[in-house]
């Protein structure tokens, strides 16, 4: 296979995505914390290739990127009104929401009974996520390695895995997200990222 690197200046850049996106094929691209690698969400086939690509193992679920709060119904059910209150103190942002998982969601992206769901903070790829629909997306990386902050890095170790490489220069963060359960009945941080646990407690106490 051989991997396009495309920079998002270029005026077909979006275009070109779709197009290898609805062709089920893999696209890698910055966000505000690491360079993710994606599907369509509802892609079965995708999110297999995505573990293929990465050697990921297969029951680590894939988290789901949106372009707007208004898209969680898409992917999650029953969410709970602490999610809402998370999502609008820091979405767009660098948090991943645990929701109960929609019915729909294929079991190759999350064969669990929860999704992770987030918008990322990145002008450019909420506009493919506003023109694609959810996506399922992780690090950009060998399940193991380094999360890669630049397009280069990414083709360096996804060359001949992936279809496309959209090059957005450096990421601003590198830090992953903060990743919160919301659906236990209180907030379960499950991973401290980019956005502390002091600060997820502060705004819920607000």
């Amino acid at each position: 296979m051989q991997t396009k690197i495309l920079s998002i200046s270029t005026p077909d850049a979006l275009e070109r995505a779709l197009e290898f996106l609805q062709e089920g094929e893999l696209v890698a691209f910055p966000t505000d914390t690491v360079y993710g690698i994606g599907t369509l969400a509802f892609n079965a086939a995708g999110a297999a290739k995505i573990y293929a690509a990465k050697e990921r193992p297969p029951d680590k679920a894939l988290p789901i990127l949106l372009g707007d709060t208004e898209d969680f119904e898409k992917v999650a059910i029953n969410i709970p009104e602490i999610a809402r209150k998370l999502a609008k103190a820091f979405l767009p942002g660098a948090l991943t929401l645990i929701l109960p998982k929609h019915p729909d969601i294929p079991k190759t992206v999350s064969s669990l009974e929860t999704v992770g769901i987030r918008i990322p903070n990145h002008n450019f790829t909420r506009e493919l996520l506003r023109a694609a629909g959810p996506m399922a997306v992780t690090s950009a990386n060998i399940s193991g390695e380094n999360s890669p902050i630049s397009a280069k890095e990414v083709y360096a170790q996804l060359k001949g895995r992936i279809s496309l490489v959209l090059d957005g220069g450096v990421s601003a963060s590198g830090t992953p997200s903060t990743v919160v359960d919301c659906t236990r009945g209180e907030v379960v941080i499950l991973r401290e990222g980019a956005i502390s646990k002091e600060t997820i407690l502060e705004s819920l106490a607000a």
